[in-house]
C-alpha cells in the first residue's frame, strides 16, 4: 500500500471517520508490517502527547517514542536495530498524523492541555471545552449559557432533564485504560463505561426524536423504557435499537467483532449503513449474543455466558475458553499496561481464569505457574517470551 494511502487511512482513523472497509485495509497493512501492537500503543501515546503539549513539537514526539523504545533493553535484544527503527518510524507516523488531525479538527479546545495526562477521565462539552473528572470528585456541568445541566457525584455523572433544549447538543465522555465510570442520561438511562471507552450522547433527548448515542469501546446499558422514543446505540457499522432493556455492547477498534449481549428485555441489531427495518434486523433474546464480524460483514447469534461479558462492571476479569490474544487485550485495558507477546504460538491457545482484586503481577504469576508462560515487566510494559 502506498504511504499516501496509509496516511489517509490513519487520518480517518484518528478522526473516527474511517469506514469498515478502510479499517480492514489498514489492519491488513499493519499485519504485514507486524505492527498491530505498536499501532495500539502508539494511539495511546498520541493521546498522551496531544493532551500534554500545548504546542506540538515533531522532534519532541519522535524523541519520546525513540527513548521509550530504547529503554526496553529486552525488546532491543530480540530484534535487529534496523527492525526496531522501522517500527519506531511507523509509530512516529501514527503519532504525528494523530496529533495533526486532532489539532485541525478540534480548534475550539480551550483547556490548558498541559494539565491533562492520559490517565484522566475526560468530558468534552458541546463548545469544545474539556473538563477533567476525578473518580472521587464533585463537579457541575454547565452549558455555554452557564446553566447547570448535570453534576458529578464520585464516579457517576448525572444529567438533568430540566434544561430547555431545542436542538440536540452532545457531550463526549472518555474513560482511559485502567478506569471505569458511570453515566446517567437525562431520561434516566444508566450506563457503565469500561476502560478505554468513549461515548458521545445528547445532554438532553428531544421529544419526537430517537434517543441516539455513539459508542467506541464497551458499555453496559440499563435503558429507561420509552415506547415512543427508541434508544439506539451506534457502533460503527452496527446499530442496536431498544425501547427499554439491559444489555452489554462492545466495539473496541482493535477487536475483530462488535458484540451485543442481552441480559433483559429485547433488542434489534441492524446494519447501521441502512435505515432500520425490523424485517431485516436481527432480534435478540435474553441470554444471547449477537456478533458482527468486521471481516465478512455478517451477524451471528448464539447463546451467551452473561457473566463473562458483564463481570467487568464489578471490576472482575473472567476468561472462559478465550484465546490468549484476546486475553492480552483485556489485560491491557483493565490494568493500563502494554503487553508484547513474542511467543506467537500462545495467540491461538485457549485459557480459562477468573481474577478479582489481583494485581497485574499476580495475574501474570498465575499464568506462569499454571501454564509455564514466562514474562518480564519493565515499568508498565510487559514482554511475554
Amino acid at each position: 500500500m502506498k504511504s499516501t494511502k496509509v496516511k489517509k487511512l490513519l487520518a480517518k482513523y484518528f478522526t473516527e471517520s474511517i469506514s469498515e472497509t478502510e479499517m480492514d485495509d489498514l489492519m491488513l497493512w499493519l499485519e504485514k508490517q507486524g505492527a498491530e501492537g505498536l499501532f495500539i500503543s502508539s494511539s495511546k501515546i498520541d493521546y498522551a502527547i496531544r493532551n500534554n503539549m500545548s504546542q506540538y513539537n515533531t522532534k519532541k514526539a519522535e524523541k519520546l517514542l525513540l527513548d521509550r523504545i530504547r529503554k526496553d533493553k529486552a525488546f532491543l535484544n530480540r530484534f535487529k536495530i534496523k527492525k526496531i527503527f522501522k517500527y519506531a518510524a511507523i509509530a512516529i507516523l501514527f503519532v504525528s498524523i494523530g496529533y495533526v488531525v486532532h489539532t485541525n479538527f478540534n480548534p475550539s479546545n480551550k483547556i490548558d492541555v498541559t494539565t491533562i495526562n492520559k490517565n484522566e477521565i475526560i468530558l468534552q462539552l458541546e463548545d469544545g471545552n474539556i473538563k477533567v473528572l476525578s473518580e472521587d470528585g464533585t463537579e457541575k456541568v454547565v452549558n455555554k449559557e452557564g446553566e447547570i445541566i448535570g453534576s458529578q457525584k464520585a464516579n457517576q455523572l448525572i444529567y438533568d432533564d430540566n434544561p430547555i433544549v431545542e436542538t440536540l447538543v452532545y457531550n463526549t465522555l472518555t474513560v482511559p485504560y485502567g478506569k471505569r465510570f458511570e453515566l446517567k442520561l437525562s431520561d434516566g438511562t444508566h450506563i457503565y463505561l469500561n476502560a478505554g471507552t468513549s461515548l458521545k450522547y445528547p445532554i438532553k433527548f428531544l421529544k419526537g426524536e430517537k434517543r441516539q448515542v455513539y459508542l467506541n469501546g464497551e458499555a453496559f446499558f440499563d435503558v429507561t423504557k420509552d415506547a415512543n422514543h427508541p434508544f439506539i446505540v451506534n457502533m460503527n457499522n452496527v446499530g442496536v435499537r431498544v425501547f427499554g432493556t439491559k444489555f452489554n455492547a462492545s466495539s473496541y477498534p482493535e477487536n475483530d467483532k462488535i458484540t451485543t449481549v442481552l441480559v433483559e428485555g429485547s433488542v434489534s441489531v441492524f446494519d447501521n449503513n441502512m435505515d432500520y427495518d425490523k424485517e431485516t434486523a436481527s432480534l435478540l433474546k435474553p441470554g444471547y449474543l449477537a456478533s458482527w464480524d468486521k471481516r465478512n460483514k455478517e451477524i451471528s447469534i448464539e447463546e451467551a455466558d452473561i457473566a463473562m461479558h458483564t463481570a467487568w462492571i464489578e471490576g472482575r476479569i473472567l476468561f472462559r475458553h478465550m484465546p490468549f490474544k484476546n486475553i492480552i487485550r483485556k489485560l491491557e485495558r483493565h490494568y493500563d499496561v502494554t503487553i508484547m507477546n513474542n511467543n506467537k504460538n500462545l495467540d491461538g491457545e485457549f485459557f480459562t481464569a477468573s481474577f478479582d482484586i489481583e494485581t497485574i503481577e499476580q495475574v501474570l504469576e498465575t499464568f506462569h505457574k499454571n501454564y509455564n508462560i514466562n514474562y518480564t515487566i519493565i515499568n508498565n510494559q510487559i514482554i511475554i517470551n
